[in-house]
């Protein structure tokens, strides 16, 4: 199954490491590069292994948490998108789930 990171999900990585970086360069790209890892090696083999999100009922989109922040993705048929990425003490945004795929990054 593919892995798809929709422009959402890479922008908030991007502010990740710029965030973490304020205080170590080397250690945020390492910690953005962790949670690409995280994703991108669980869910090509298992797309439903990560829970449902609890702020909405809807099976194909589903969260795997990695250290404090939640990734969350949409399954469909032939690949996995990744939505979007945040800290987990955060709420989803109602209305994650972009319509307009242009510049989504395939692994």
């Amino acid at each position: 199954m593919k892995i798809l990171w929709t422009r959402e999900a890479l922008n908030r990585l991007i502010e990740i490491e710029e965030f973490i970086a304020k205080d170590n360069a080397e250690r945020a790209i390492q910690f953005v590069d962790e949670i690409i890892v995280h994703a991108e090696s669980l869910l090509p083999g298992e797309p439903r292994i990560g829970r449902m999100v609890p702020e909405i009922s809807n099976p194909a989109i589903r969260e795997l948490l990695f250290k404090k922040y939640r990734i969350v993705y949409r399954v469909n048929k032939s690949n996995v998108e990744i939505l979007t990425v945040f800290e987990g003490h955060r709420l989803l945004r109602i209305g994650v789930e972009p319509q307009d795929r242009s510049g989504a990054r395939e692994s």
